[in-house]
Formats: structure tokens, C-alpha cells, sequence
């Protein structure tokens, strides 16, 4: 396999594009349609995800929606008039929607332009931590994740029964955006095996060790029902 490898070695600043995939149905949140549209602070969970990186140097948004998705042009997306593009090729998998969503969004982008993945269920990225991200992978040549450092005791468990305690000197939890040249994230998630559940795990399936970035627990991921209130602490505390 040829590896992708930028020929420019360009650098921020430079061309920044951000990619959400919003195609999936939230299962685990329980809600009666895709989570993405949940409401949070009046708008939907999708519309705080957008507002979170569509700030400079974020040139375009590119949005990974469902072939099926009737809901988004019901929206209002107006704040983010020209630089918000919705693409209707979402897939099966994360990997899929993101794989997609990059090829179609290539017609645009060039291979060594910054991509940034991030959650349509992270709605609240605060912007100290989108610009710690831009400002560390500035330099990098794989590119750089947000990420927390792991806290808490890890237990390792078979049938209810706990079987190790963990180290977790070494352990983070990986958080969005995710930012990778958009040439190698593509070429990484087209050859990626097995399941993949974040861009990272593609990009070190080539053998390469994305920067860690630490991140901060105001980036939560909506996941159970439980995470909606504290993301609407967190949106209700913050400028509209």
C-alpha cells in the first residue's frame, strides 16, 4: 500500500475544513428520532456541534447526513450561511458516513488541507479547546486528537465479576474534533479492518501515532438520557 504523504508539508495557517457525521440513529439515547435533532437550549444537538467549529480558521462545515435524513432542511441553519454544506452520503458506520463524506467533500479540498472530525453529539466543545487543538497540530505531519486523561479507577470485568484493575497511567479517552490532512484520513478509513470508532484507530492502522491533546470534561459526548441535562447546563451557561 502507497502511505499518503503530504508533498507541501504546508502548516496552519492554511485551509481548515470540519466534518460531522450525522447520519446515525442514537439507539442508546432512547429518543423518539435521531439524537443529532434533540433539542438543547432551543436549537438542535446538531446546530450547537456546527456553531462549536464553524469559527476561524474553519473555512466550510460539511455535514454527513442519512440518504433518508427528511429532518435537517426543516432546520434552521441561517447563522451558517455559506459555510455549511450538507452531504447526503452517510453510511452503515461511523467509518462509512466519515469515508464518504470525505470523498465527496475532496471535490473541494485538497489531500493536504486539515480535516476536523467532530461529534454531532459533542455539543458542547468549548472554544479554548478547538483552539488548543488547531494550535498544537500546527507542525504535526499525522495530526492530533483531543483527549482527557483517565481519571478513574479501570476495572476489567467477565459475567459482573471483576477480573484485573487496570493501569491507567497511560489511558486517555478519546474526544472530537479529531484532525488529520484530509488525504491521509481518507486513504486511512478506505484501508482501515475490523471496527474502527474513531478517525484515530484508522490513522494508526498505518503504523502512525496521532499527538494527543488534552481536552476537558465540558466536551461530553450526549450518549444516555442522563448526559442531556448536564449538556444543557453547560449550553444554558453560554452566549447564544
Amino acid at each position: 500500500m502507497q502511505l499518503y504523504r503530504s508533498e507541501n508539508k504546508r502548516t496552519l495557517p492554511l485551509p481548515v475544513f470540519a466534518l460531522i457525521p450525522a447520519a446515525g440513529s442514537g439507539r442508546r439515547l432512547g429518543a423518539d428520532g435521531p439524537k443529532q435533532y434533540l433539542r438543547l437550549a432551543g436549537k438542535p444537538m446538531l446546530w450547537h456541534a456546527v456553531n462549536a467549529v464553524c469559527a476561524p480558521p474553519v473555512q466550510s462545515v460539511f455535514v454527513v447526513l442519512s440518504p433518508e435524513d427528511r429532518t435537517y432542511a426543516t432546520q434552521d441553519w441561517s447563522r451558517f450561511a455559506g459555510k455549511l454544506e450538507p452531504l447526503y452520503c452517510g453510511g452503515e458506520t461511523r467509518r462509512d458516513s466519515v469515508y464518504n463524506g470525505l470523498v465527496a467533500a475532496m471535490a473541494g479540498v485538497d489531500a493536504d488541507d486539515w480535516m476536523l472530525v467532530h461529534d454531532a453529539a459533542r455539543p458542547c466543545l468549548p472554544r479554548a479547546d478547538l483552539e488548543r487543538l488547531l494550535a498544537e497540530a500546527k507542525g504535526e505531519e499525522v495530526g492530533a486528537i483531543l483527549a482527557l486523561p483517565v481519571a478513574d479507577t479501570v476495572k476489567r470485568v467477565a459475567q459482573s465479576r471483576i477480573t484485573a484493575t487496570e493501569d491507567r497511567s497511560s489511558l486517555w479517552l478519546a474526544q472530537t474534533p479529531q484532525m488529520f490532512r484530509t488525504g491521509l484520513l481518507a486513504e486511512a478509513l478506505r484501508a482501515a479492518k475490523g471496527e474502527v470508532t474513531d478517525e484515530a484507530a484508522a490513522v494508526e492502522q498505518l503504523g502512525l501515532r496521532p499527538r494527543v491533546v488534552p481536552g476537558s470534561r465540558e466536551n461530553l459526548k450526549v450518549t444516555y438520557p442522563e448526559d442531556v441535562a448536564m449538556a444543557e447546563a453547560l449550553l444554558a451557561g453560554r452566549p447564544a
